[in-house]
């Protein structure tokens, strides 16, 4: 490798990315470290910041700060409560990672001459595809699918071959870094801290109590607010008479209801998606698709037409979601991915 060659690496403040940097410099990189301001959580950037600048001095590279908040709000926080508000689940991260973590940072990359992009991500890649990480309790790539991939070749993801257990003893061994092995871990949605409906309810009516309906549209019971609510959900309504645990089956905002149903009602078998992000050229195939992340993979054959796919699933597969991302998985080689419309 020549010792020219510049990474920028995306830095948290957290012990995967200080890892990351750490060694990238070992391995004879000029590195550089971005940390960016994402959304407005008060006092988080203040605590985060302050991490990401101690690592930065630990390793001897220069930090660079990037206000991305007004970008942010626009490209994910907004989008994040106009679904909820459409009764869809939406999944902010994969569009943070889009726009934000390789969309902003690798135009920022480009500013100060970087030849690479590196985050602390648990994923791999070979510049063409993605691969699920070593650590399958860690693996990101679920939320990586909708990465623009000309940019592939640019990525480096140190951990993608490491446990995050390991990770965690390196750094507690490291003499000035052991702070960060104690760290607690970041929440899934780094703008939740409790709950979505906590967040929601500073810029949308979410306690409106509305009807709850069978499957046949019969009014069978009562709930807080449709926006309580996603596919699968079993409690927080009430159904009159009721002894079976009932599930939410659909979402109706315009009237504020919702429809419930056995495990079988919400059982699905075939899904659309749209805004597809595939890695191959193929229009039709048998692979595996996750519809959800932390759920197990399924079989399915998947037609594109007109920019959309259709799945046909083996099995049926409970809780499927529109809004949700819908990742396609060839063993642990990602081949793509989109947004579930119809399920």
């Amino acid at each position: 490798m020549s010792p020219q060659k510049k990474v920028l690496v995306g830095m948290s403040g957290g012990v995967d990315s200080t890892i990351t940097t750490l060694m990238l410099k070992e391995e004879g990189y000029e590195v550089e470290g971005l940390y960016m301001k994402l959304h407005s959580k008060p006092g988080y950037h203040e605590i985060h910041q302050a991490r990401a600048q101690k690592a930065a001095d630990f390793v001897g590279i220069k930090l660079h700060v990037l206000d991305l908040q007004e970008k942010f709000n626009e490209n994910v926080f907004k989008p994040f409560v106009d679904t909820y508000a459409q009764g869809k689940t939406p999944n902010p991260c994969a569009l943070c990672n889009r726009t934000m973590k390789f969309g902003e940072m690798i135009k920022f990359a480009d500013t100060v001459g970087a030849d690479y992009l590196a985050t602390g991500h648990y994923i791999k890649t070979d510049g063409e595809f993605f691969y699920q990480a070593e650590d399958d309790t860690k693996d990101q790539s679920y939320f990586l699918f909708y990465v623009n991939k000309e940019i592939l070749p640019r990525l480096k993801f140190p951990l993608g071959e490491r446990k995050k257990s390991d990770i965690k003893k390196m750094a507690a061994s490291i003499k000035g870094l052991e702070s960060f092995a104690s760290q607690a871990e970041s929440s899934e949605i780094c703008f939740v801290e409790t709950t979505y409906t906590d967040v929601l309810k500073d810029y949308v009516e979410v306690d409106q109590p509305g009807e709850v309906l069978d499957t046949q549209g019969n009014v069978v019971g009562e709930h807080k607010g449709y926006m309580h609510y996603t596919i699968g959900k079993r409690r927080g309504f009430t159904v009159q008479g009721a002894h079976d645990p009932h599930f939410v089956t659909k979402i109706i905002p315009e009237t504020n209801q919702i429809v419930v149903g056995t495990r079988e009602d919400l059982a699905c078998t075939e899904v659309v998606l749209d805004n597809l992000n595939m890695f191959d050229d193929k229009k039709e195939f048998d692979t595996t698709v996750k519809l959800r992340y932390r759920t197990t993979a399924v079989k399915c054959h998947v037609k594109i037409e007109d920019d959309k796919a259709y799945l046909q699933l083996e099995e049926g597969v409970f809780g499927v979601a529109v809004g949700q991302a819908a990742v396609f998985y060839d063993d642990d080689k990602l081949i793509g991915g989109g947004w579930i419309i119809n399920a």
